[in-house]
């Protein structure tokens, strides 16, 4: 290294790279021109304030530049800043803490212009593709705490973003826009919100938006951006020669953080070296923006001086589901081990080429102006069967984990622990808790991962094996009503791949699971159209539970719909193949379905017989509470057919059926109905009450139908809503009855 004399006048100081003594380190230079630029644009009056209206939308800063330009760390900070939140983790091309792949919300101080603090979501995928603006509502949804209806579609997502956002005073941070148009939707109907958009260019469409553009550091921040990374003194002797590497990066703060990093790494090496090699390397092609040239070469300076394995791991990283990878991730990739993988993997995060968050079990992003050089390098030099070999390795690695992930939750014993079992250790999970910590954090990678699975086409076994280990994964640890959003999501990439194979069965089950989530969230005719669709799979694939499973929701969903006269039809259908299948469980459920949709259409005597046979089903299955529901409906029936007496005799034989099965709701509620019905009938004696025999109950205007689109079982409503009723006597006999109860 060539030895100079620190010239305290010189441009080391003159630019202001030295740090005070004992200060922290920061971890944002420069811009203060541009900070200033824009906090003045938030207090300008816009278009609207000019010409005397009221401003209807938030105010919508665009900060544009090349990516590496620090364009997203810019944003951060300015959140930041306006939020008194601080930097926020950013996929920043400085040094930073955050992954950059990850929507994330910093909580408000409660105080200042913007008191609910900052929620970021990128709206483009490390890939290049746009994320749709339906999944980007999901997502700032998720941020604000609020459930995300299954199946919505794009438009009332982005209302109930608006709708969410309308009460709150927060910073909307939207990275890397490719256009207006994904912009323009989630745009708060709120000028008490701030929204800043980051993008390449101009935002065509978005009114009142003047962009902040952004070039290379001034020559001060840029030396001091790479002093952070190799130390002051490596600076200070030879500070001409910095400033000339910081010309060559272009004053790109991601260029700067490669180079940095590979002076860190090289201890032995000169800033005037690495000046020269850079400046000597030649540009990739014309075709190449000029712009784009000093990081370019910034990241083959880099990656050419890595060991052949690890610039092989690095440019498998390309293909790391949403830009995320964890050791598991990378082992697959390059086939090696999980250890050798993660120290890797932090070597390349000391080199400035990956993002980690630092947790136990890090994951790791790859910044977002790195990954298309990366693909580009992947294409080059890698062979087609390599790249899909390694993506084969990476999700049956995915699948195992996802195994293991749910097989944790298993008592011992079982089939699937003894399979865990013989799982190798490194995938095993030591308890059920860190199996579902490892699941929430890897489930943006893993529902990536299941997309990019069914995308590619050629692996669609693979595909279909990582789908249902991840449904059964997120059911187990989540539950399915909390996970129906992804659930939504996963069933329809199923469908995808069952119609692209023509697999009638898979589609019939894919279509019966949209249905029901359709049916859950209150869209009856979607749900009607996919239980219709699954009816016709299943009897393409000859599937007699998908035909009769569908035949049933069909005729559950012309009930919801109030169409009784359909729903009995369905229902019958159902059970004639229920009958020749010998199914009695299902027959006497039918039975009872049956039952009720002729009970709400006022077809008492149809209703009474069905509710008989349900009961006399469930006899034969000696289930003895499920009977003495199925005959208190009937009682139920008789009264509202103006047969008082048949219903008491029917209550009783009911009541002493609750009895032996020691359900004392049911026997309770019973009791209660035998009272008010003596109670109706004059009986003194019986139900305390006396006076005119009363007229039969009506029944109700609207049946209670079983829960929506998925077949449940048939009987009256809870017991709870029976003994909450209040009963038409002030007898002290009914009052002795029910305490006596």
């Amino acid at each position: 290294m060539t030895d100079q004399a620190v010239d305290t006048s010189g441009p080391a100081e003159a630019a202001g790279t030295e740090e005070p003594s004992g200060a922290a380190p920061p971890r944002f230079f420069g811009r203060e021109r541009e900070l200033k630029a824009l906090r003045a644009d938030i207090e300008r009056a816009g278009l609207d304030t000019l010409a005397g209206r009221k401003t209807p939308r938030a105010r919508v800063l665009l900060i544009a530049g090349r990516p590496g330009s620090g364009r997203s760390a810019l944003a951060a900070e300015l959140a930041g800043s306006l939020t008194g939140t601080g930097t926020a983790p950013a996929d920043a091309s400085g040094p930073g803490t955050g992954t950059g792949a990850l929507p994330w919300a910093v909580p408000g101080t409660g105080s200042g212009d913007y008191p609910d603090g900052v929620l970021r979501v990128g709206l483009t995928e490390p890939g290049g593709e746009r994320v749709p603006t339906g999944r980007t509502a999901a997502e700032i949804l998720d941020l604000l705490g609020l459930a995300v209806p299954p199946g919505a579609d794009q438009d009332e997502l982005s209302e109930m973003v608006r709708e969410a956002l309308a009460v709150r005073r927060l910073v909307l941070l939207l990275d890397d826009a490719a256009d207006a148009e994904q912009v323009d939707p989630l745009l708060p109907e709120n000028p008490d919100c701030l929204v800043v958009a980051v993008a390449t260019g101009p935002l065509t469409g978005i009114p009142d938006v003047r962009p902040c553009t952004l070039g290379g550091l001034e020559a001060g921040a840029a030396v001091q951006l790479l002093a952070r990374a190799i130390g002051q003194v490596r600076i200070t002797v030879d500070p001409r020669t910095a400033e000339s590497l910081s010309e060559e990066c272009g004053g790109q703060p991601a260029a700067l953080a490669l180079i940095g990093g590979w002076l860190a790494a090289h201890p032995m090496a000169s800033v005037a070296d690495v000046t020269k090699q850079l400046h000597e390397l030649p540009d990739a092609g014309d075709q190449q923006p000029t712009g784009a040239r000093p990081l370019a070469r910034a990241f083959r300076l880099v990656h050419d001086s890595l060991p052949s394995t690890a610039a092989r791991i690095l440019r498998l990283l390309a293909l790391a589901p949403a830009g995320l990878a964890d050791a598991h991730t990378a082992s697959a990739l390059a086939g090696c081990s999980v250890s050798a993988a993660e120290r890797t993997l932090d070597d390349f995060v000391q080199l400035g080429l990956l993002r980690t968050d630092g947790a136990a079990h890090p994951q790791y992003g790859v910044p977002g102006c790195l990954a298309p050089m990366l693909r580009a390098l992947l294409e080059d030099r890698d062979r087609p069967a390599e790249i899909q070999l390694a993506r084969a390795r990476m999700l049956e690695r995915t699948v195992r984990r996802l195994q293991a992930c749910r097989a944790v939750t298993e008592p011992e014993g079982t089939a699937a622990h003894r399979k865990l079992a013989g799982l190798p250790r490194s995938l095993r999970f030591p308890s059920a808790e860190e199996a579902g910590v490892w699941l929430l954090l890897r489930r943006p990678a893993l529902l990536a991962s299941a997309r990019i699975a069914v995308a590619d086409g050629e692996l669609d076994t693979l595909a279909r094996r990582l789908v249902a280990a991840l449904v059964r994964a997120l059911a187990v640890h989540r539950g399915t009503e909390a996970a129906a959003p992804e659930l939504y999501g996963l069933h329809g990439l199923v469908l995808d791949v069952a119609e692209r194979r023509n697999l009638p069965r898979e589609q019939a089950a894919a279509l019966l699971n949209l249905a029901d989530l359709d049916a859950r969230t209150g869209r009856t005719r979607d749900a009607l159209t996919r239980y219709r669709a699954a009816l016709d799979a299943g009897r393409a694939a000859g599937d007699l539970y998908a035909t009769g499973r569908a035949m049933e929701s069909v005729g559950s969903t012309y009930a919801e719909l109030g169409d009784y006269h359909r729903a009995s039809d369905w229902y019958g259908r159902a059970l004639a193949q229920r009958l020749t299948q010998g199914e009695r469980a299902d027959e006497a459920r039918l039975y009872g379905r049956l039952g009720a949709v002729h009970s709400y259409a006022g077809r008492y005597g149809e209703a009474l017989r069905n509710w008989r046979a349900a009961a006399a089903g469930h006899r034969r299955l000696g289930d003895l509470a499920a009977q003495a529901r199925a005959l208190s409906e009937a009682a139920r029936v008789q009264e509202y057919a103006g047969r008082p007496h048949d219903s008491l005799h029917t209550c009783r034989e009911a009541a002493e059926l609750a009895r032996r099965a020691d359900d004392v709701r049911l026997q309770a509620a019973l009791q209660l109905r035998l009272a008010d019905t003596l109670d109706r009938l004059g009986d003194p004696a019986g139900g305390g009450g006396g006076g005119p025999r009363a007229p039969p109950r009506a029944p109700p205007p609207r049946p209670a139908t079983a829960p929506r689109g998925r077949p449940g079982p048939p009987g009256p409503p809870p017991t709870d809503c029976w003994a909450r009723r209040v009963l038409p006597t002030k007898s002290a006999v009914l009052r002795q009855k029910v305490n006596a109860l």
